[in-house]
């Protein structure tokens, strides 16, 4: 996207469309859009509009702070954090580092973590950086491109919705996975945190820039297409030249907690082109395997998304119902996650799924993909 049409600030219109794309950009995880959404928008409304920076306007000696929920996206619907919980863990990090904190930015651009910085931001009066460090969701703690550049997670601060808070030093970012997560679970499945504390020259050469303008652009096609009564789905698939994997309909869905994580499959009915087919989804918080016949359409680290077939609105994990008329779409990842490092991170046999990772755009020109 070109730098001039990128956001400059946050307004209550943007934080709707920035919440619809985030949806579609957090493949089914990164928690609620909805409860970030209404918690940005009180936000500005009590504090003001949010400024937005890129990531070349950073001083390249400044401390750039990712704020995000972590825990079970289940979980966070019924636990909604207040903007305290979310401001602790900077309070946290200032004091352990020893400085002010310049700007907040998303840890990834995908679902409700998308916005749990614009309340951070709002409080603290500081900018939020048009950028994050996944271009999508991920599950766990050390799937972000700091992780692939070497750049460490400590400190890593922690809060909860009753007042407890935790400041760690890990050795890297697998094991702030392993401890932060069984904390989390201790905390009752979610909590807010702050981890992978950047310079501004740290940023500009490891983080995704444009995400947030990228999932307003996201929203915004949405919405006009549904105002000028045009196919939701194709806008958006066009816009974003990605590939419709399978049209259908939900007839089974099995999730559970485990370990912190809201896992799970989804089986899906062929519709339309599809019919007498069966779609097998697989998710951990996010959707990471899309299958046919025990044969993939799409494999993490590429993105998988639902969209609803009438409106085009993306469906979460925790979303998904019984009935459900999808169109399962597939969008390329970040180059960033193409690399050895970022596949062995985040790539199929990580999750233990017995595949070797294949772009989705060689996976749709072999027919893998609806029309």
């Amino acid at each position: 996207m070109n730098k001039a049409t990128r956001l400059t600030t946050l307004d209550e219109q943007s934080i709707e469309y920035i919440a619809i794309g985030a949806a579609v950009l957090g493949t089914g995880g990164g928690g609620d859009p909805h409860v970030g959404k209404l918690m940005a928008v009180e936000a500005i409304r009590e504090l003001g509009p949010v400024r937005i920076v890129q990531l070349e306007e950073l001083d390249d000696e400044g401390l750039i702070v990712p704020v995000s929920m972590i825990g079970a996206p289940t979980v966070m619907l019924e636990k909604i954090p207040s903007a305290d919980q979310l401001t602790k863990p900077l309070d946290l990090m200032e004091r352990e580092l020893g400085r002010k904190v310049d700007a907040v930015m998303p840890i990834e651009v995908g679902g409700g973590n998308s916005l749990v910085p614009v309340i951070a931001a709002a409080q603290r009066g500081i900018p939020l950086v048009d950028a994050d460090a996944m271009g999508r969701a991920f599950p766990e703690s050390q799937m972000v491109t700091f992780h692939l550049e070497g750049i460490p997670c400590s400190p890593v601060a922690m809060a909860d919705e009753r007042g407890n808070s935790a400041l760690m030093h890990t050795i890297d970012g697998v094991w702030e996975e392993r401890l932060a997560r069984a904390l989390t679970v201790e905390m009752g499945g979610s909590a807010s945190i702050c981890d992978y504390p950047v310079s501004g020259a740290q940023a500009k050469r490891s983080a995704i820039g444009g995400t947030l303008t990228l999932a307003y652009e996201i929203g915004r096609t949405l919405f006009e297409a549904k105002q000028q009564k045009l196919n939701p789905v194709r806008e958006l698939l066009t816009k974003l030249n990605g590939h419709a994997l399978f049209h259908g309909k939900a007839v089974d869905i099995r999730r559970r907690m485990d370990g912190g994580f809201t896992r799970g499959e989804a089986v899906f009915e062929g519709t339309g082109e599809n019919k007498g087919e069966t779609m097998r989804l697989f998710f951990q918080n996010e959707f990471l395997l899309a299958t046919v016949d025990d044969q993939p359409l799409a494999i993490t680290p590429d993105l998988i998304t639902l969209l609803d077939q009438d409106t085009g609105m993306p469906v979460t994990t925790e979303n998904l119902k019984y009935g459900a008329r999808v169109t399962a779409a597939g969008l390329p990842c970040d180059d960033k996650w193409r690399t050895p490092k970022g596949i062995e991170t985040a790539g199929p046999r990580y999750f233990g799924y017995d595949f070797d990772y294949v772009p989705i755009e060689t996976l749709a020109s072999k027919g893998g993909a609806a029309k």
